[in-house]
């Protein structure tokens, strides 16, 4: 069993690597996507380094400029031959940057209708996401249509070849179909079952607070290894541990901007901690609070997170953690998820220095983004309150209490941390961060 040992860092590498000059959010096509020509092609753009905006955006296909169009959004349909396609949304500014979205696809010559999203049988939360592109070969004129059913009942329809909106639904199991109506009066459909769990009143993080969001694309992540059985953090760890993460990655992402961890070596059961001083006198957000006004009146946290893993099984465990250091206490929200190790949430707890088991039960989809919500509280008292997991809309509550733990440092400080656990073979693997959200208040 895994002990928790990085209670707090002592001191903070920042690299901040090379300096974002803008960021391309691209709505269609989706990375890995199979679908029919013409392929529609969409997005937006913004220059966050460069004060006079972005000049225009283009597509790429197999690294030849296929379309330009001036301003900050792009909106066009390109015909593409049968096969796999490098395609490439580019923005460039007026300052002379540029940055860019790689969005591999396959286009087939069949017709039909493609859907992304959601995949059969998932279970997904409410709104659940529809995403689709279709075409037809037998009308020459095109699709003119497409809607989404639901229990055979029509819930959305819009113009053109492609889809992309939300739908509420209730909790419950559904037949959803998407389908396209061509200009020649023909139709095609693609029809998948779908489940939408039960969410409890906690699902829902509470309302109020500062977030700080993308935390994964943000500056200020370090890592360190750690081995057994101490599980002492290490920088030069040797080829006991490796590791690394790399930021602004496209494909799997949900925003574009994902960040990549990953985790290997030859010693068995060795981790990989990832942390980032978000408040305090480390802070890597420009939140010092060197009158210390600001930390200790803080009582409630959210951690919100997307993860993704082709094969998340092979993880002995993934850990998501808040701490709270002040006043010489050490109060750390620690939640692992054992995959591998037997797919249940365990807690930290501060004062015996070891993992509790909840009975709580954790079996995240592989090949699927995850959605992850812990809510932390420190109560008057300074007890930690573990009070609830969401994991893809199912709500646990906890209502755990525990007592802080002592610390000889005065520094001041919150942290997040995201942690890789490897298995009895430190089988290598990857785990994908996106639209992280912290929240404090």
């Amino acid at each position: 069993m895994r002990l928790f040992r990085c209670f707090f860092v002592l001191s903070f590498f920042l690299p901040l690597g090379p300096l974002a000059l803008g960021t391309v959010n691209v709505t269609s096509p989706t990375s890995g996507a199979q679908l029919g020509s013409p392929v529609r092609f969409a997005g937006t753009a913004s220059a966050s380094t460069c004060s006079r905006g972005v000049a225009s955006m283009g597509v790429y296909i197999d690294d030849k400029l296929e379309y330009v169009v001036n301003g900050t959004s792009l909106d066009t349909s390109l015909s593409l031959s049968s096969g796999s396609h490098k395609t490439v949304i580019e923005e460039w500014d007026y300052c002379g940057g540029a940055t860019y979205s790689i969005m591999p696809i396959t286009v087939t010559s069949q017709s039909g209708v493609w859907v992304t999203s959601p995949s059969n049988n998932a279970t997904v939360g409410s709104p659940v996401k529809f995403v689709a592109t279709s075409n037809t070969s037998s009308c020459s004129k095109g699709v003119a249509t497409m809607g989404v059913y639901i229990n055979d009942s029509l819930k959305y329809v819009s113009k053109g070849s492609s889809l992309n909106t939300s739908l509420s639904l209730g909790a419950g199991t559904y037949k959803a179909v998407v389908e396209e109506w061509d200009y020649c009066g023909g139709a095609t459909y693609s029809a998948m079952k779908i489940t939408v769990p039960t969410a409890t009143a906690d699902a829902a993080a509470p309302s109020g607070g500062t977030a700080i969001t993308n935390l994964q694309a943000k500056a200020g992540w370090v890592g360190y290894g750690e081995f057994p059985p101490s599980y002492d953090i290490c920088t030069s760890c040797g080829s006991g541990v490796s590791y690394s993460m790399k930021q602004g990655i496209t494909s799997p992402s949900m925003s574009g901007k994902a960040a990549e961890f990953k985790i290997g070596g030859s010693k068995p059961y060795s981790d990989v901690l990832w942390t980032n001083a978000l408040i305090g006198s480390m802070s890597t957000q420009g939140l010092k609070d060197s009158g210390h006004t600001l930390l200790p009146n803080l009582h409630t946290f959210t951690y919100d997170v997307y993860f993704y893993g082709t094969n998340l099984e092979t993880a002995y465990a993934l850990e998501f953690d808040t701490s709270q250091y002040f006043n010489g206490l050490s109060l750390i929200w620690g939640q692992q998820c054992r995959v591998e190790g037997g797919h249940e949430w365990d807690v930290w707890d501060n004062v015996t220095s070891k993992w509790v088991h909840t009975g709580i039960a954790c079996k995240p989809k592989s090949n699927a983004w995850n959605h992850l919500t812990i809510v932390s509280q420190r109560t008057s008292d300074n007890q930690l309150l573990f009070k609830s997991i969401t994991l893809n809309g199912v709500t646990n509550t906890l209502n755990r209490y525990n007592k802080p733990g002592k610390v000889s440092s005065s520094w001041y400080g919150v942290t997040v941390n995201f942690q890789t656990d490897g298995d009895i073979k430190q089988t290598p693997y990857t785990v994908y961060l996106d639209n992280f959200t912290f929240t404090y208040q």
